[in-house]
C-alpha cells in the first residue's frame, strides 16, 4: 500500500469522524436529536482524536 494513499484514506476518516461527532453534537444541543446518548457522540469524537494522533505518528514517524 502506498504512503500516501494511506495518509490520504486516515485524513478523511479522520475529517469524517470528526464532522459527524461535532454535527452531531450541535444538533443534540439544539434539542434535534435528542436520543442519541452523549457517549456515542464522546467515542466519535475520542476516535477522531486518536486516529488524528495516529496519523501524525503514522506521517512523522514510519517513514520506511
Amino acid at each position: 500500500m502506498n504512503q500516501s494513499f494511506l495518509n490520504r484514506k486516515l485524513t478523511q476518516i479522520l475529517g469524517i469522524l470528526l464532522g459527524t461527532g461535532i454535527a452531531l453534537l450541535i444538533l443534540r444541543g439544539l434539542e434535534i436529536l435528542t436520543f442519541i446518548p452523549g457517549g456515542v457522540i464522546l467515542l466519535l469524537l475520542l476516535g477522531a482524536i486518536a486516529l488524528g494522533i495516529f496519523s501524525y505518528f503514522q506521517r512523522r514517524l514510519w517513514r520506511f
